[in-house]
């Protein structure tokens, strides 16, 4: 190696400039630092593990700026130069790089006699390592130097307050995360388990992975392990066990290639197969993870890849490289010869001070590139060193927007702009969060307010061809924009699944509830983890993982499965159902017989068992048997207000009117047995016509009187019943007052035992057919009839105690039809030498 200045610090390439920019870059995996002794001279670290991905992103750099300063467009008459470090992948050498950028102790660089000038580099390119970045950035910031990072995700980074003058051309690990949840989302994966490593990577991720998952509520963690960061066999072993155990099928992975091989390999040795692997940016397109041995665990894995781009010209300037040549000022061969021997695997003779003569074949320094396979050529995987030529882009576009700043109309003080000639890093940092360019392969360049950059990401997947060979390819993207926000495009059709069924595997702790039924927590475990319990009667569900059932409104029901509600049945005494039919029919024929036996009076209206009955009660009685019939259908149909109020008024009423008639015809019979005795005719005069029917009528006006009052104080109305049924609606009519109710029936009651007496008493009188007998027994059937009904209206819900009310008024009224106009009728029509005076009186021919 060689050094410029004294310690430990190496400088692998510098370029002269009017301007000068940093660029930390990991040529090396590893570096050993020689022992300290304050006798002998000072060694520099030994830097070792090349790595050719970390040089090709060195060298992208430099073409970066050798581009620029070509470009007549931006940066006129301004050359640009770098100072480029080698971090050999530790913090220590990367922080004593920065802190020598910073101080200018690598480079010769002047300033006047009041030490103002220009700094020995005004910008930074880098960090690869969040933890280096975090370091270094720290740094840098007291001082306002800006740096721009290709590689560092950590979502900490974000933190202005920490870190003012940090940028990064790569999206944060908080988008990231908010990418693989999409994946999560986009195929229903919400049990997974994380491996992360234990570093500012791993540990940052894992925090946001688990905040926007409680958020969202779009998943849980089954576990979350933490790699070790040396090869560990029993905690890897341990931890694969884990896996095994897990119902999780998917695993994401947030830790570098390093840690991620070790327990790759324990899962192969262990055969845990059925695992959907998710890798983030870190590990994504690793290719030593993708080897025979390793792909039928790996095939199939979805990753996070940073957005791959395409740089014109890059390939040709790599070509350019000698270990022979030095076309680019200051030039350090001995990195370049580090390369040479890595690549052809060969070695200089005499190695550099400092190296190890490994032996072999010796470099010619002429061999040829492109006659070797090597990945440093490869072009069509441009992924880090398309971030880092955007940041050489982004400082320069800053650059060049500060030096167009017109006099008198600066951002400064005074309205005051910068000079090249006096540039400070601070006055670069204003332009360059302000920067926003396109690049040639058409991304937008442009940092928020935190220094990140517009997120995009590439989804790859890993491709287990039949040959056994691997390529991984893009099956989409994901991406950030100011107008639609975060958004996931993926080609399902091109992912290769690595399972049986070539379909996405389920990964869940429960599976999803059906509506229909609610979300169980299961106590103690995550909120993933659920039992689906049926919703209760009267409640539903119409979503899928329902957290609770809602109840139905009142005049709804839950259908059979719970899933939405639908309309209670209604239910009434309706004409279409077979009770509404046979009752509707029974009132009809009733009164079809009350017509009958009337026409048959009138017809018979001048035989003497017509006119020995009381003709006009006899009519005035089957005209009110016949409203008694009719009225019971009042009772039939859908209750309505004018139903609900007539029903009751007119049952009463056609009863008093009934039983009145009945009662004066009982009177009657009295008052003319009891005239045929001695001194009795007296008692006629109170009986005429006239009385008879103002009596019925004062009878009926009280019945009246009392409904009257009864609908006037409390009015029977319609009312819909959900306490007889929880699925049914009972649509009936409550009777408004309960005294009003009893007071009608109680009155019916009296007038009906009354008439029951008087025709007891006179049951015996003389006389070949005797009245109060009938009179007797329709009474006694009347009574009965509406004593039992009592008790079977009061124990009848719904409909049913309305067809518990019309067969008390059918029965009641057929009863006194049956019993008071049977037996005339049967003497009319089918004994006609019966209805005779004498036959009726009960005096033969041979008394006369």
């Amino acid at each position: 190696m060689k050094s410029t200045g004294q310690g430990l610090l190496t400088i692998w390439i510098h370029k002269t400039g009017d301007v000068v920019l940093g660029g930390l870059f990991t040529v090396h995996f590893f570096s050993v630092l020689p022992e300290l002794s304050f006798t002998s001279e000072q060694q520099e670290p030994i830097c070792y593990g090349f790595n050719v991905l970390g040089f090709r992103q060195f060298q992208t750099m430099a073409f970066a700026i050798d581009e620029i300063n070509r470009n007549s467009n931006l940066l006129p008459n301004v050359t640009l130069g770098y100072s480029l470090y080698d971090n050999c992948g530790t913090l220590g050498d990367a922080f004593r790089a920065a802190l020598s950028m910073l101080s200018g102790q690598g480079d010769q660089f002047l300033l006047d006699n009041n030490c103002i000038g220009t700094p020995p580099v005004l910008g930074v390119v880098g960090e690869s390592s969040s933890t280096r970045s975090i370091a270094i950035s720290a740094v840098l910031g007291l001082y306002r130097v800006p740096m721009v990072s290709y590689f560092a995700t950590c979502s900490c980074l974000s933190d202005r307050q920490r870190f003012p003058s940090f940028f990064r051309t790569i999206p944060s690990d908080a988008f990231q995360v908010r990418a693989i949840l999409q994946i999560l989302k986009r195929f229903g994966w919400t049990w997974v388990g994380l491996l992360i490593s234990d570093n500012d990577y791993g540990l940052n991720a894992a925090r946001s992975l688990q905040s926007d998952l409680a958020q969202s509520g779009g998943g849980c963690l089954a576990y979350l392990e933490v790699l070790p960061r040396s090869y560990d066999t029993a905690e890897h072993r341990r931890i694969v066990n884990v896996m095994k155990k897990s119902t999780a099928r998917v695993v994401i992975g947030f830790a570098h290639e390093n840690q991620m091989i070790h327990v790759i390999e324990e899962v192969v040795k262990q055969n845990v197969t059925g695992l959907q692997w998710i890798a983030s940016e870190a590990w994504t397109t690793a290719t030593r993870l993708q080897t025979p041995n390793l792909m039928p665990y790996l095939g199939g894995t979805l990753g996070i890849a940073i957005r791959r781009g395409e740089i014109p010209g890059l390939r040709d300037f790599l070509l350019r490289i000698s270990p022979d040549s030095d076309p680019y000022n200051n030039y350090n061969n001995n990195m370049v010869r580090q390369f040479w021997e890595y690549t052809f695997q060969c070695h200089f003779s005499p190695p550099p001070a400092g190296w190890l003569d490994t032996g072999g074949a010796l470099c010619t320094g002429q061999e040829d590139l492109e006659n070797v396979a090597t990945t440093f050529l490869d072009m069509s995987d441009l992924r880090p060193e398309y971030n880092v030529y955007k940041a050489v882009y982004a400082l320069a576009y800053a650059l060049d927007d500060m030096l167009q700043c017109v006099p008198g109309r600066g951002p400064f003080s005074g309205h005051s702009c910068a000079s090249l000639q006096k540039l400070q890093p601070w006055q670069l940092l204003y332009y360059l969060e302000k920067i926003n360019f396109t690049t040639a392969f058409g991304d937008q360049v442009s940092f928020d307010e935190n220094g990140d950059a517009l997120p995009i990401y590439d989804v790859m997947n890993w491709r287990w061809l039949p040959d056994g060979s691997t390529t991984v390819h893009n099956v989409g993207v994901v991406k950030k924009s100011a107008s639609t926000g975060e958004e996931l495009t993926l080609d399902e059709d091109r992912i290769f699944w690595n399972f049986e069924s070539k379909k996405p595997p389920r990964s869940v702790c429960s599976e999803s509830c059906p509506p229909g039924t609610r979300v169980a927590r299961r106590k103690g475990e995550p909120v993933c983890c659920f039992d689906c319990i049926p919703c209760s009667e009267g409640k539903s569900s119409n979503e899928t993982d329902s957290m609770e059932c809602i109840s139905c409104p009142e005049d709804f029901w839950s259908s059979p499965q719970r899933d939405h509600c639908i309309p209670k049945t209604i239910e009434f005494l309706s004409y279409h159902e077979p009770l509404g039919i046979c009752l509707t029919t029974a009132s009809l024929l009733g009164t079809l017989i009350c017509t009958i036996v009337l026409g048959v009076f009138i017809y018979h209206r001048s035989t003497p068992m017509v006119r020995a009955n009381n003709s006009e009660l006899s009519f005035l009685l089957l005209l009110s048997l016949k409203l008694c019939f009719l009225c019971s259908l009042l009772f039939i149909g859908r209750p309505r207000l004018w139903t609900c109020q007539l029903r009751h008024a007119a049952f009463g009423i056609s009863f008093v009117l009934c039983v009145s008639c009945i009662l004066v015809k009982t009177m009657v019979v009295l008052a003319v047995f009891k005239a045929s005795k001695p001194g009795g005719g007296a008692s006629l005069k109170w009986f005429g016509a006239v009385q008879q029917r103002g009596t019925v009528l004062v009878l009926t006006s009280i019945q009246a009187a009392i409904c009257t009052a009864w609908l006037v104080s409390s009015s029977p109305a319609p009312h819909k019943n959900t306490q007889y049924h929880s699925d049914k609606i009972v649509y009936e009519c409550v009777i408004g007052s309960t005294v009003g109710f009893a007071v009608l029936l109680g009155y019916i009651g009296f007038l009906a035992i009354l008439s029951f007496l008087l025709a007891f008493l006179a049951r015996n009188l003389p006389d070949n057919f005797n009245e109060a007998k009938l009179i007797t027994f329709s009474m006694l059937i009347f009574c009965a009839v509406w004593v039992a009904f009592i008790p079977a209206y009061i124990n009848s819900p719904g409909k049913y105690a309305d067809a518990v009310e019309v067969f008390a008024i059918l029965a009641s009224s057929l009863g006194l039809l049956v019993a008071l106009f049977g037996p005339k009728c049967f003497i009319i029509l089918l004994r006609p030498e019966r209805n005779t005076k004498k036959a009726i009186m009960g005096r033969g021919t041979s008394k006369t």
